[in-house]
C-alpha cells in the first residue's frame, strides 16, 4: 500500500495554469491532537506521552502521520493545507519531512498560542504552489479574564499564477465553555470579519479565504450575527459561507448522532474568482460504523481512552478556486 500511494503521488500533475486562468486549492482540517510524544512541562499534554492515559507512543504518531499524508495524497495535494490541534513544529516537520510528502515541497507556518493544552492553528503550503509573504498570529485571549484559546493565523502569499491570497486560520473555543465560550465565539468571529475586509482592501483584487474548526454552525450567533450572515449565505461585506453549499445530510463533525458542519469556509474575492467546488472528504479510512447510532461516524485516534487507531473526530473540507484574468 505504502508503494502504491508513492507511486500516486509521483503521477500527480501540477495543475494547469494559462495565461487566461489560474486554479488553487485549499483544504482545512481539525487533526484532533497531533501531539508528538514529550511532555511540555508548559502545557496539559501529559495524557499524550508514553507513560500518559492515551499511551502516545512514537508508533502511535506515526501511523497517525502516514494516514495524514495518505489523506493528502488522496486530495490531489492541496496547495495549501489549514490544520487545527497541532502542538508544534515537531510534528509539521514529521509530517513534511519524514514521510513521503518530502517529495513535495511542503513548507509550514506555526506560532504557539497560549491555549493551555498547547494546541495551534498551522499551515503547510506547497512552496512551488504558493509563496508565503508575510505571517502573523492573532491573539484571542485575555489574561486579566484567565481566558487563553487558540490564536488565529494569519498568511499573505501569492500563487504560482501571481495571484493574492489571504488565508485566515481559526480554532474557536468549543462549547464545552458554555455562555462564557459563547461570548468569546462571537468576539472572535467579529474578528475575523473585520481581518477579512482589511485584508480584501490591502490587497484588491485577492481572494481572503477563512477557514477553520469554529464550534459553531451557520444558525448560531457567532456565524449568524458575528459574521454577519443573519441567514444568508452572503454577508452585507460581500463575504460568503460556501458551506452552506455541502449536503445537509452529513458534517465535518458528527455529536450526538447529528452530523453538522461546525467546520466552515468563508470566502471573499470579486468576481474573477470563481469557486469550482467545496468537497467534504469522507474516504473510508477517515469513518467507522457507528456503534452507538445509525451509520457511521469518523474513525477517531482515541475514542475516550481507547485506541481508535483513526486520524480525527472532524472530517476535512476542500474547496477548489479559479481566477481569471
Amino acid at each position: 500500500m505504502r508503494q502504491f500511494i508513492l507511486s500516486l503521488l509521483m503521477m500527480i500533475p501540477l495543475a494547469s495554469q494559462s495565461q487566461e486562468f489560474s486554479t488553487f486549492s485549499a483544504a482545512w482540517w481539525n487533526v484532533e491532537n497531533l501531539f508528538d510524544t514529550h511532555d511540555d512541562p508548559h502545557t496539559d499534554d501529559d495524557d499524550f506521552t508514553p507513560q500518559g492515559e492515551y499511551h502516545w507512543t512514537r508508533r502511535k504518531l506515526d501511523a497517525k502521520l502516514q494516514g495524514i499524508y495518505k489523506t493528502l495524497v488522496m486530495m490531489e495535494l492541496p496547495d495549501v493545507v489549514g490544520l487545527a490541534e497541532v502542538e508544534n513544529s515537531n510534528v509539521l516537520r514529521d509530517l513534511c519531512q519524514g514521510t513521503p510528502l518530502a517529495q513535495v515541497p511542503y513548507r509550514y507556518v506555526h506560532y504557539n498560542s497560549p491555549d493551555r493544552r498547547g494546541i495551534d492553528c498551522a499551515l503547510i503550503y506547497r512552496s512551488d504552489r504558493f509563496t508565503v509573504t508575510t505571517s502573523r498570529p492573532v491573539s484571542m485571549s485575555d489574561s486579566a479574564a484567565g481566558f487563553f484559546t487558540r490564536d488565529i493565523l494569519v498568511v499573505e502569499g501569492v500563487t504560482v499564477g501571481g495571484d493574492s491570497v489571504c488565508l485566515v486560520l481559526n480554532h474557536w473555543p468549543s462549547k464545552r465553555g458554555g455562555d462564557e465560550a459563547t461570548v468569546h465565539r462571537l468576539s472572535i468571529a467579529q474578528t475575523v470579519r473585520t481581518l477579512m475586509g482589511e485584508l480584501h482592501k490591502k490587497y484588491p483584487g485577492s481572494a481572503v479565504i477563512a477557514l477553520g474548526d469554529m464550534n459553531s454552525t451557520a444558525d448560531e450567533s457567532a456565524i449568524a450575527k458575528g459574521m454577519g450572515f443573519a441567514g444568508d449565505s452572503i454577508n452585507p461585506e460581500g463575504v460568503r459561507n460556501l458551506t452552506l453549499r455541502l449536503p445537509n445530510d452529513w458534517g465535518s463533525h458528527k455529536y450526538q448522532g447529528v452530523w453538522n458542519y461546525i467546520d466552515q469556509v468563508f470566502f471573499l474575492a470579486d468576481e474573477s474568482w470563481q469557486v469550482r467546488k467545496l468537497k467534504l472528504i469522507k474516504y473510508d479510512h477517515l469513518l467507522i460504523e457507528d456503534s452507538h447510532r445509525p451509520g457511521v461516524r469518523p474513525k477517531r485516534t482515541h475514542q475516550g481512552p481507547r485506541y481508535e487507531a483513526g486520524l480525527s473526530d472532524h472530517l476535512p473540507l476542500l474547496l477548489r478556486l479559479e481566477h481569471r484574468k
